[in-house]
């Protein structure tokens, strides 16, 4: 049986796909198919992560209002202090 190391995005990892991809490497890589990884900047630099605890009435709203707005809690937010904050 093949030893396994794991997985990767669902694929099980294996000396055979290790290999693979090693091969893949020394070959070189076309670069219009490499994706960038990670998230992109906000502006023109990376954002900062900030931590809030809220209440359990205010992160449901929250969810809901993210939900009704077909986005994510995070963009909520950030529309809301941009409003409050005058910014």
């Amino acid at each position: 049986m093949p030893k396994s190391y794991g997985t990767s995005g669902g694929v099980e990892i294996t000396d055979a796909v290790i290999e693979r991809l090693a091969d893949e490497a020394q070959r070189g890589f076309e670069h219009a198919k490499l994706r960038p990884r990670g998230r992109p900047p906000m502006g023109g630099a990376a954002g900062r992560v900030t931590q809030v605890r809220l209440p359990p009435d205010l992160s449901e709203a929250l969810a809901q209002r993210a939900a009704r707005d077909h986005t994510v809690p995070s963009e909520v937010i950030r529309k809301a202090l941009r409003e409050y904050l005058k910014i």
